[in-house]
């Protein structure tokens, strides 16, 4: 962790987007930091609203990590608390002299000079922490720089996957291995879902989901995938080829050209979110090892949330919007002349202060969990309208990242048999949090389709 000792104050989060997930925490911070009186004709400093803050000890104290998925902030970063009280406050409104006056209180009516102020935020825009002109520019070149580019690269080998093909392989097989072998599938396989939380630590959910595969040769595969920091729009797509340590798989360009045309809308503007989520790219390096004799085609989707994407979080709502582009999707996935698979990348609960409760996920496990073997009842009986419900039952209280994927599976597969494979939940015992996570394979011996959708 890369403590940021020059300045002792800073890091925070606004109700719009800079937020720690530790509620209680964050509260407690709040309320030491009272803005004073708006100045409107005085310049206002604003925060980034995408960034990601957690609270960590270290050395026996308390600071705030930084995580920015665009990575112009330095991997690892951490501040200090008063920093972060700080920085709670840059909202827009706040204007310098409110920071100045602010300081003060902290310190106890000791003067702060506006130049003290200045260098602050000096260094919170060199840090590029500050949503300012500095800011955008690097911003904008780097999403300019990955769209126009034809290949997708691996962005996490090297850090969570070993970067050699070699090492990787001796990963994947280990994994593989881990679990007594399953039973062949009955049928075919129509789909899988898999984990997407760390290799490591979803051992036994990668390992029961890829076994189905060893003996499955897809010419084309759709990829299922949470984007979890896509907000205005309920999918991404991409027409990158995908790299990863083990080769560069083809996208299906002119079926992604299809989707994007039925579903204009829905679909984010451009691929960017693609450059840095995990969901899709831990699900590739198994098919690529599994399939490595045969080539095949992939078909890249990232699903956003569907609370921040429609007004009402209803499946009607989700099919009046998404209608033509789930049609088009369920077309591909039962095209006879390919055959097609579609594999989803989800976890399921996540629970404790990491994710915004107040409560340690240890005593909201029960409740948890049955939430979630309720989602995978409905998945493997196809349950389209009780899967919904049982969402709204606790209005996704639990954190389920996957709905969205699952959502989209639900409407698209044909009529098939769901089966549980595994259930696993892990707890990471320093921010007392937990993420669970399953595998579940669809088999059909047809491909008869599932009339699932509403009328």
């Amino acid at each position: 962790m890369v403590v940021d000792r020059i300045l002792p104050f800073l890091y925070f989060k606004n109700n719009k987007g800079i937020q720690t997930r530790d509620v209680a925490w964050r509260r407690a911070v709040g309320n030491l930091f009272i803005k004073s009186y708006i100045n409107m004709n005085e310049i206002a400093p604003v925060a980034r609203t995408d960034l990601e803050f957690f609270p960590v000890q270290h050395d026996g104290q308390q600071f705030v990590l930084i995580r920015d998925h665009l990575g112009l902030v330095e991997e690892g970063k951490a501040v200090g608390i008063p920093l972060y009280q700080l920085m709670t406050c840059l909202d827009g409104a706040t204007t310098v002299r409110d920071l100045q006056m602010a300081l003060m209180r902290q310190r106890g009516g000791m003067l702060v000079g506006t130049d003290e102020i200045n260098r602050l935020l000096a260094h919170l825009d060199e840090a590029f922490l500050l949503d300012s002109e500095r800011y955008k520019n690097a911003k904008n070149r780097i999403i300019s720089d990955f769209t126009s580019d034809r290949i997708r690269p691996c962005s996490h080998c090297g850090k969570s996957y070993p970067e050699t093909p070699s090492e990787l392989k001796i990963r994947l097989d280990e994994i593989l291995n881990s679990q007594p072998p399953n039973s062949e599938p009955e049928g075919n396989v129509t789909a899988l879902i898999a984990p997407h939380i760390d290799l490591n630590v979803g051992c036994k959910g990668y390992s029961t989901a890829y076994q189905m595969l060893k003996r499955t040769s897809p010419s084309r595969i759709i990829l299922l995938g949470v984007g979890h920091t896509l907000q205005n729009a309920l999918f991404s797509l991409t027409d990158k080829d995908f790299e990863t340590p083990l080769g560069i798989t083809q996208s299906d360009r002119e079926t992604i050209r299809r989707l994007r045309e039925a579903g204009p809308d829905i679909i984010a503007p451009d691929d960017f979110i693609h450059r840095s989520e995990h969901s899709i790219e831990f699900q590739l390096i198994f098919l690529q090892h599994l399939i490595a004799d045969k080539d095949f085609t992939i078909i890249p989707i990232l699903c956003g949330s569907i609370q921040a994407g429609l007004s009402e979080y209803s499946r009607r709502s989700y099919l009046e919007h998404a209608g033509r582009f789930l049609d088009e999707l369920r077309l591909i996935l039962n095209d006879p002349d390919e055959k097609t698979i579609l594999v989803a990348g989800v976890d399921f609960s996540h629970t404790g202060p990491k994710f915004g409760h107040e409560m340690p996920a240890s005593h909201l496990q029960g409740r948890s969990e049955e939430h979630d073997r309720n989602l995978l009842m409905h998945l493997t009986r196809l349950d389209t309208d009780n899967f919904w419900e049982e969402s709204k039952r606790v209005n996704d209280q639990f954190n389920v990242c996957g709905f969205s994927a699952l959502a989209c599976l639900l409407e698209i597969l044909p009529q098939c048999r769901g089966e549980l494979l595994s259930y696993d939940i892990w707890h990471e015992a320093p921010t007392r949090s937990a993420v669970s996570f399953a595998s579940v394979v669809f088999t059909s011996p047809t491909c008869v389709e599932l009339g699932s959708h509403l009328d």
